[in-house]
């Protein structure tokens, strides 16, 4: 039994729904929205509705935007023979954060997963192929992650790329920077093994 008022519960259920975040967390947030002013409190919903409405796909590399063609890919300036392929728009962030790489993107929004129903045709594939037939890629680099699904789909895509005349690349993983040789599990070093490289 609930000692909240219900719309209080109802707040804490729906943070708590959000990835990450556990009912302590989600009834400290809650109790926090509940100190926000009437203002602050609209606008923050405001600001949840407005993005809801006005972020849609980059119809390029379908990425979070809120116009047609996203900065990144309106951008002239970057290298057209890459295409970083990722998971979602959060890793897209990721990488842009080292401000070390300069070509594009394209944003899967998912793994195949056939466990989870998740194949193919549920991804923008379809758009990658088209977008590597049509422009002047060299490379496309996987950068999924390295799970099964990750490597799942890294696969299978560059099944459908090699035969079109790229390169097609997976990210190296390994010890992190300032990792400790003890702690790692051995995926990691038979990883950070295979992926070594001459000094």
């Amino acid at each position: 039994m609930s000692y909240n008022a219900l719309p209080l519960t109802k707040l804490i259920e729906q943070f708590a729904s959000l990835p990450g975040i556990g009912m302590k967390t989600a009834g400290r947030l809650a109790y926090y929205v509940l100190t926000l002013t009437k203002e602050q409190a609209e606008e923050f919903a405001h600001c949840i509705t407005d993005a809801h409405q006005k972020i849609k796909n980059c119809s390029v590399c379908q990425s979070f935007t809120d116009s047609d063609v996203c900065n990144i890919c309106s951008d002239t300036s970057r290298d057209k023979s890459t295409i970083c392929v990722v998971e979602s728009p959060r890793d897209v962030a990721a990488f842009e954060r080292t401000r070390e790489y300069k070509g594009f993107y394209h944003v899967l929004h998912g793994l195949i997963s056939p466990m989870d129903g998740i194949g193919p045709e549920q991804l923008f594939v379809k758009e990658l192929l088209l977008r590597v037939s049509n422009d002047d890629v060299k490379e496309v680099i996987m950068s999924t992650n390295p799970t099964v699904e990750g490597e799942a789909t890294a696969i299978y895509l560059s099944k459908l790329l090699k035969p079109m005349g790229v390169k097609v690349s997976r990210l190296a993983y390994g010890i992190p920077v300032g990792g400790d040789l003890e702690f790692a599990d051995e995926i990691t070093l038979f990883k950070a093994l295979e992926n070594r490289n001459e000094i």
